[in-house]
Order: C-alpha cells, then structure tokens, then sequence
C-alpha cells in the first residue's frame, strides 16, 4: 500500500467570501502551510487537485444546475428564477468570482482520491466535504457535493459496497438524500440535535442503511469514543464496506461559533484512526469549521496521525508563525485568542460523563446493528 497522500490547491488561498460569511477565513492553505513548517507534507505526499469538468459533475448535479452555476460565476449575479431554483446568490450560498472553480476543484481532488484509493490507500482532502448540496441546489455553504461524487465514483470504479461517516456539526442532508434506499451505501452521522438543518433524526434510517446519531450539546471526548466504540467501528464491522469516506469537520471543535459542541481535535484524530484501521481503502475530507485556529490545527494533527507524525508539545519556529499569522475578521477571539491555539497543535482532552441521553440514543443504534446486518447479507 501506497504512503498516504494530501490533495490541496493553491485556489484555497484566495477569500471569495464577503468578509462577514462564515467561510471568509483560511483553512485548507494553513493546513497545507502547518503541515509543511512541521515537516510533514513531503514534495511526493502533495498533490494539486484537478478541477472537475462540468460533465463530471452531472454524474450527481443536474446538466441544468451546472450550467446555473457556471453562469453565475462568469456573470457575476443570479436572476431571481436562478436564486429561488438553485438556491445560488443567498446569504449562505452568495455569488463570487470563485463560486465554480473552486467546488468544482474540490470535486476534483474528491474525483482524484477515490481513483488513488482503488487499489488501496489513504487519501486526505481537505478542501472537500461539502455535503450539504442537492443535485439541483445549493445548500449550507456547499455550492457541490463532493462527497457524493466521490462516492458515485468508487462504485464506477468497481467497488460497490461502500460507507461514509459523518461527525460534523451538522447532518449531511446531501449526502443522505442522494443514498436513500441505497443497501450497498453505510451512512454514519453524529451531528449536534436541533442544529440547522435539523435533518438526520434518531429513527431517519434513510430506507435501513443510514445510522443517525444526534447528540446533545456539550457533547465531550468521553461521549464520542463511546460513540465511536459502541456505534461507528460496530457499524463498519456489520457493514464489511469495500471503501470509507470519513467527512471530519472541525465544527464540532469547542471553540467553533457554529455549534454548541465541545470535542478536543484528540477526538477526531481516535476516530480517524479507529476507522482507517478497519479499512484498506480510506478518503478523509475537511467539512464545516469555522474557527481558523481550530481548524488548522485539527485537520493539521489528523493529516499527521495518517502519516504516523507525532503531535509536538509545543510549537515553534515555522509552525507557530503559521498560527500567528491568522486573522479571524468580526470575533473579539480573533483579536485577542489564547496563545494555545498558535503554540500547541494537540488540544487538552475534554473528558467528561457518559450522559443518560447520550448513552440511550448509542444503545437505540446499536440495538439496529442485528437488522442491518441482516439486511445487507439477508
């Protein structure tokens, strides 16, 4: 098996969003930077994404959403018909001059991981992620949803059995959509409840294959391995998936404005590793987070935990200059934030009690893993 690779592009450097938008800060360039001042993105573990053809895209997105997209980017503006159909031009979803060269090449490096992976590996992504578009609209900061196409792809590919685990903030309403009914697809979720779309609900089994975990607020590194041990390896190991695609947004990190979770970055490296372990075949892609330090240094350590890095004590020199050099435009923490997050990269572990709420919803997924099982082997 190949060493693992990073897919990245230089088009991550530039900051299309209006500077009150979520997304209007680095994050998959400082990766790439932290990653290299550490050492750990050599020349052959680097590659620069492709960007994906349009009529790559229409394996998923309709011919007449493409075209909606690509217009707009060259136009610089929506009609209202445009806006209200595709869901392009909103607050969430604004018009810019990146708005299709830039999914489209995160599709590109999805695209390419999943043919890097077909004969075994570990491919990180992460520029992609972005699983809250529909085939004919955009959604949730995702104008494209790569994780689908990826998907999609590794069946043309050959593989048919496949699973794609979710532990961002927010439930993949995408990518569920796109798989209902599907046997041969395992979807994991672990998303906060009541948490915008407010999809994935404790009993959504998404036609019997789709595992839906919302988890309360709060929600620590003691409750995700319970999560993890008690959910998501068992549901792999019911499953037999012939590839995994892990969707690891950093949202979910306790300093993210944009969810009430509260996660160290350790819990996300436990996870990553815990699932590639299972598989020979493995795709890691970025998601929600919104939080540039946190960000960084999350997607940063799991990047370093596939390559078997182990995280420094305490940054220096190159690195801690890269966590220096950010900028979080409109949060007070960006003006004043805690020195950990530009001099260490391992979050301090944030244990806690195993809740009564959160230890039933684990036992009602569990309690389906029999079914599951019999429905995919009969």
């Amino acid at each position: 098996m190949s060493a693992p690779r990073f897919i990245g592009s230089e088009i991550y450097r530039a900051s299309p969003f209006g500077p009150r938008h979520p997304l209007a800060i680095p994050r998959v360039s400082t990766v790439t930077d932290l990653a290299r001042a550490l050492g750990w993105l050599p020349g052959g573990a680097y590659v620069t994404s492709p960007r994906a053809r349009p009529a790559a895209l229409t394996s998923f997105h309709t011919p007449e959403y493409v075209a909606a997209l690509l217009a707009a980017e060259a136009e610089g503006a929506v009609t209202e018909a445009v806006r209200v159909r595709h869901g392009l031009g909103t607050l969430s979803n604004p018009v810019h001059g990146l708005m299709f060269r830039r999914p489209a090449t995160s599709a590109g490096g999805a695209l390419l991981a999943a043919e890097m992976v077909r004969a075994g590996g570990v491919v990180m992504v992460p520029g992609a992620g972005t699983h809250h578009a529909f085939a004919d609209r955009a959604g949730g900061f995702c104008y494209l949803n790569d994780p689908v196409l990826a998907l999609l792809h590794l069946r043309r590919l050959g593989l048919r059995r496949l699973a794609y685990v979710d532990i961002d903030a927010h439930h993949c309403d995408g990518v569920a959509a796109a798989f209902e009914g599907d046997r041969d697809l395992l979807l994991i979720s672990v998303h906060e409840e009541d948490r915008w779309p407010r999809t994935g609900a404790l009993g959504d089994e998404g036609g019997g294959t789709h595992l839906n975990l919302p988890v309360p607020r709060g929600f620590n590194d003691t409750e995700m391995a319970a999560v993890r041990d008690g959910v998501i390896l068992p549901g792999l190991e019911a499953f037999q998936p012939e590839a995994v695609i892990v969707q690891c947004g950093a949202d979910a990190v306790e300093e993210d404005p944009l969810s009430r979770l509260a996660l160290s970055n350790n819990a996300h490296v436990a996870a990553v590793l815990a699932i590639g372990a299972q598989t020979d075949r493995l795709i890691v892609t970025g998601g929600g987070g919104y939080n540039p330090w946190s960000v960084a240094r999350c997607w940063t350590r799991v990047w370093g935990a596939l390559t078997g890095q182990q995280a420094p004590e305490r940054l220096e020199g190159a690195a801690r200059a890269v966590l220096e050099g950010l900028v979080w435009p409109g949060r007070s923490a960006g003006r004043n934030p805690p020195a950990a997050w530009s001099r260490t990269l391992a979050d301090p572990p944030r244990e806690g009690p195993i809740r009564a709420e959160v230890a039933a919803r684990i036992a009602v997924v569990r309690d389906r893993l029999p079914g599951l099982r019999q429905r995919v082997w009969g």
